[in-house]
């Protein structure tokens, strides 16, 4: 990656609406790092407090179980920050954090990014919608783990990474489709249950996959399959 520029927060959505001159003063107070592909930036447990921002690349949260199977708990792109939970709360890491590919990113220590919140009342409120919308999610997780079967769970997963293509209303698109191993740890479901769950939609003919991208060509039909198996029903 060519650094000329790169140190800019001018695309990180929480900061969105500042005005140079404030956006350029908190620059001055991050530190900036590139990690590689697969390089870890802090694991669970950590004590460290840092917030990142993704001002480069991607990186995925995960956590691990006992047996050492991969559990995704998101895939964060640039524009996006994580580690706000150790800043505000002084408690371990939940979970580990690892660059998809080469990243560049921004951290600012927890005490500059609290002083952050209490001075800046919009962006304490985006921080708050945002720790929201993970409980909310969260919650529906913990459901789908409590009563949905694993297939069940891999096909509700791509209904909810899909949306409309803009080149054909009647298709839906899931840009770039995730490898089948974020898939699983996503699901909590093995990689060859992912697999075998998207041959079957492409045997059935409910999706196509071209590229990067998974076309679901009848939407209405693959969540009559997700119905079904909720009642019981096999595909």
């Amino acid at each position: 990656m060519d650094d000329a520029g790169a140190h800019t927060l001018a695309g990180i959505a929480l900061f969105e609406g500042l005005d140079e001159g404030e956006r350029g003063r908190i620059e001055g107070r991050c530190h900036w790092r590139r990690y590689q592909a697969r390089q870890t930036v802090f694991d669970r447990e950590s004590t460290s407090r840092e917030v990142f921002f993704v001002a480069q690349g991607t990186v995925r949260v995960v956590n691990y179980t006992l047996s050492g199977r991969e559990i995704a708990f998101a895939t964060l792109a640039a524009g996006e920050y994580f580690g706000e939970l150790a800043a505000i709360d002084a408690l371990p890491r939940t979970a580990s954090v690892q660059a998809i590919e080469d990243s560049l990113l921004a951290f600012l220590q927890a005490n500059v990014f609290l002083d952050l919140l209490h001075r800046r009342g919009e962006i304490a409120f985006r921080v708050l919608e945002r720790l929201v919308r993970v409980v909310r999610e969260s919650t529906e997780r913990i459901m789908d783990l409590s009563t949905l079967g694993a297939m069940q769970r891999v096909y509700l997963e791509i209904l909810r990474l899909a949306v409309p293509d803009a080149a054909s209303p009647d298709l839906w698109i899931v840009r770039p489709v995730p490898p089948e191993r974020e898939i699983a740890g996503r699901t909590s479901t093995a990689r060859e249950t992912v697999a075998r769950a998207l041959s079957q939609l492409r045997q059935g003919g409910i999706v196509r996959r071209k590229g990067r991208n998974l076309y679901i060509l009848d939407r209405a039909r693959l969540e009559k399959i997700v119905e079904m198996l909720g009642h019981g029903g096999r595909t």
